[in-house]
């Protein structure tokens, strides 16, 4: 019996599904990456009583975050494309509220970081739905970022929760 082995040429994707991947997955590292960023501000000017308990979920969301984001850009470049995540491309594109400055109860930080949350989910799950019958790999990608999410607003949630 003979073993047929795949040629990398029949592993590699086409420009096509390569381009589309990216153009689902570019702007979920760009919310990430927001999300980052906001979560960090958030982090440093909680403020009250639950200030202990918020203050270290916050920097769980933002590692998170970081992680997630990585996941997608690592992503985009292994199937042979760039990814423009710079500062200024973050801010300018960006899909998340804006954070306000300064200093916060805890309560209203919990509720501006899950609505950067809620922000970056909106953008997630249209990379899942889009990613549906283009690539299956970049969809569970995708996937794997939305449960992760929900995950983490869901225990953010939980400290405003009535």
């Amino acid at each position: 019996m003979t073993v047929q082995t795949a040629t990398p040429s029949d592993l590699s994707t086409t420009p096509e599904v390569a381009a589309g991947a990216a153009q689902f997955l570019t702007p979920v590292v760009i919310d990430l990456e927001a999300l980052v960023v906001n979560g960090k501000q958030a982090h440093w000017h909680v403020r009250g009583g639950s200030f202990a308990g918020v203050h270290e979920q916050l920097d769980q969301v933002v590692a998170h975050a970081q992680d997630y984001a990585d996941t997608a850009a690592e992503r985009i470049v292994a199937l042979g494309l760039p990814l423009d995540s710079r500062i200024a491309t973050v801010a300018a594109q960006n899909s998340l509220p804006e954070m306000p400055a300064g200093f916060h109860q805890w309560q209203e930080s919990v509720a501006q970081i899950v609505n950067q949350i809620d922000a970056a989910l909106v953008t997630v799950r249209t990379a899942v739905s889009g990613l549906d019958e283009l690539d299956l790999s970049s969809q569970d990608v995708a996937i794997e970022i939305e449960r992760g999410l929900v995950k983490d607003r869901w225990l953010l949630q939980a400290h405003i929760a009535h």
